[in-house]
């Protein structure tokens, strides 16, 4: 049988804007030798910014607008297509704004991993940074999982907290939680593009080497 660290997983990357998650998670796969390629890049906008940054790296890239599917389950069905023709071991979801339908996930299951800006269970779905405001939390973060068919749920590989500070702003906040995103998702992938990460009988998230799994936000980080 081949040595499982020298397979070089193949990943699909899906975004919906500037793609600055999946910038890193490129740029870390190619600076850190990862056992991984990123294949492919799918937008849900044919705007989206990121697809001409990923195409300068010779990355193929493609987006299918949602707006031109008569349901969520027919854009979902195209979308499984154009990512099956890549053949990925994972696919990444970098910010990609829609909700994905249960027949899709279920089509990926085990194999599709999302970056939520919350430390998950708090603060599902949109505009996690004003709720999280809202509440009163002192510390907010993000969140690394496995994707299942409820909303923002799903075992958890990894998190990322930063302080919430006086005089934050929805936008203050978000830029300090993309700085910990930047460490904590390049993380998580590369343990999932390394093999360590499997999930245990209860669903929860293992990881070989037992490594740091709650990556923290400094200002000199």
């Amino acid at each position: 049988m081949p040595d499982s660290s020298l397979i070089k997983r193949r990943l699909v990357i899906l975004i919906s804007g500037r793609g600055s998650n999946m910038q890193a998670l490129v740029q870390a796969c190619r600076d850190q030798g990862w056992p991984a390629e990123v294949v492919a890049v799918i937008a849900s906008r044919p705007d989206a910014a990121g697809l001409d940054w990923a195409r300068a790296q010779g990355i193929a890239a493609s987006a299918l607008h949602h707006k031109e599917y008569a349901s969520r389950e027919a854009f979902d069905a195209a979308l499984a297509e154009e990512i099956d023709r890549h053949a990925p071991d994972y696919v990444i979801l970098a910010g990609f704004m829609r909700v994905l339908t249960p027949g899709f996930v279920n089509h990926f299951a085990g194999r599709l991993v999302n970056i939520h800006p919350s430390l998950l269970p708090a603060f599902p779905g949109l505009h996690t940074h004003a709720q999280a405001l809202a509440t009163g939390v002192r510390v907010h973060g993000c969140t690394v999982h496995f994707v299942t068919p409820v909303l923002d749920h799903g075992p958890i590989i990894a998190q990322g907290c930063v302080p919430v500070l006086a005089g934050d702003t929805p936008d203050s906040l978000a830029n300090r939680v993309l700085e910990v995103e930047h460490r904590a998702f390049p993380a998580a992938v590369r343990w999932l593009a390394e093999g360590r990460v499997t999930l245990t009988p209860d669903h929860r998230v293992d990881v070989q080497g037992d490594p740091e799994r709650l990556f923290t936000w400094s200002p000199a980080a």
